[in-house]
C-alpha cells in the first residue's frame, strides 16, 4: 500500500464540510463534550499518528501538509481514509493554531476496560484523582509507560487522555498504557482494595513514610490528586499508607507529573523492589 491507494482530496476553503472533525481543536469546552460523544479524538504528528494505528486505533481521515503524506499513507489506505491535503496558511484557519508537526489525524476510539478488568490483570497501577489539566495527564501517562505503570485508573471529573494536548505532551503514550474510568467516587478507593491493592497516598504531609522507606508492596495502587490542592481528605482517609517525596532548599511539593515520575520510578525500583 502506498500514496497511490489512498484518496487523496486537496481542500482550499476551511468551509469545506469534509473538515468538520478538525474545526475548533481549541476550544476545550467544545471537544471535551463532542469527542468522546462521537467516539473521536486527535492524532498529531506522523510518530502519534503511527502509534496509535499500532495499539489499533482506526483512522478517519488525515488533514496534513502534502510533504507529510508518503510517511502516513499506509496507515490511511488499511483503513479507506481519505488524506485532506492543505497548505499551512489553512491548517491555521481551520484549527487555531500553528500545527508545528504538519499533520492531523481523527481517529476512532477504542471501547475502554472496566475499573475490575484493568485492576484483575495489573499489579502496579496509578489513580489520578480530578488531575483536570491535560498537559499533566499526558506527562504523568508518558511517566507511566516509561515506568512500569500496568493500568491507570481516573475518577469521574479526570481531564480526557485523549484530548489532542494530552496525546501531544504523552508522544502516544495515552495509546502504550491501558487506562480505565471510574463512575463513582469516593467508592472507588474500596474497589481497588477490595481487589487486592494497597492503597498509596501521595502527600507533602510531614508525618507521612518517606518515600525511600516504604516497604515493598507486592499490588500497589499509587494515589496521585489534583494540580494544587493534591489528593482530598477522603481518599487521604481511605490510603493505606501516606507516602512522601522528601525534598530540599524548602520546597514542598512537586506538579503533580513530576511526583508522579519520581514515585513510579522509586516504587518499581526502590527497596529491592526491581521487576
Amino acid at each position: 500500500m502506498d500514496e497511490d491507494a489512498v484518496a487523496v482530496e486537496h481542500v482550499t476553503s476551511a468551509d469545506d464540510p469534509r473538515l468538520q472533525d478538525y474545526i475548533g481543536l481549541t476550544d476545550v469546552a467544545l471537544r471535551r463534550k463532542r469527542e468522546p460523544a462521537e467516539g473521536l479524538f486527535m492524532a498529531e504528528g506522523e510518530k502519534v499518528i503511527l502509534r496509535a494505528v499500532r495499539a489499533g486505533y482506526r483512522v478517519r481521515s488525515a488533514l496534513l501538509e502534502e510533504r507529510w503524506l508518503p510517511g502516513i499513507a499506509p496507515a490511511l489506505a488499511a483503513a479507506g481514509a481519505p488524506a485532506y491535503v492543505a497548505d499551512p496558511a489553512l491548517l491555521r484557519e481551520l484549527t487555531g493554531y500553528e500545527v508545528h508537526r504538519g499533520a492531523l489525524a481523527a481517529m476512532q476510539r477504542l471501547p475502554l476496560p472496566s475499573p475490575a478488568e484493568l485492576l484483575a490483570s495489573s499489579t502496579r497501577v496509578a489513580v489520578l484523582e480530578d488531575v483536570v489539566d491535560h498537559t499533566n495527564l499526558g506527562a504523568v501517562f508518558r511517566a507511566a509507560a516509561a515506568l512500569g505503570i500496568e493500568g491507570v485508573l481516573l475518577t469521574p471529573r479526570c481531564a480526557d487522555p485523549l484530548y489532542r494536548r494530552s496525546v501531544k505532551v504523552s508522544m502516544g503514550a495515552v495509546f502504550a498504557v491501558p487506562y480505565a474510568r471510574f463512575e463513582r467516587w469516593p467508592d472507588c478507593y474500596s474497589e481497588i482494595r477490595d481487589a487486592g491493592f494497597r492503597l498509596l497516598a501521595m502527600t507533602p504531609a510531614p508525618d507521612a513514610v518517606a518515600l525511600p522507606e516504604l516497604p515493598h508492596g507486592e499490588r500497589d495502587a499509587l494515589l496521585l490528586g489534583t494540580e494544587g490542592d493534591g489528593l482530598t481528605r477522603r481518599a487521604l482517609e481511605m490510603s493505606d499508607v501516606r507516602v512522601r517525596i522528601p525534598m530540599d532548599a524548602g520546597i514542598d511539593s512537586l506538579n503533580v507529573a513530576a511526583a508522579a515520575a519520581v514515585t513510579f520510578y522509586a516504587v518499581r525500583y526502590g527497596s529491592g523492589s526491581a521487576r
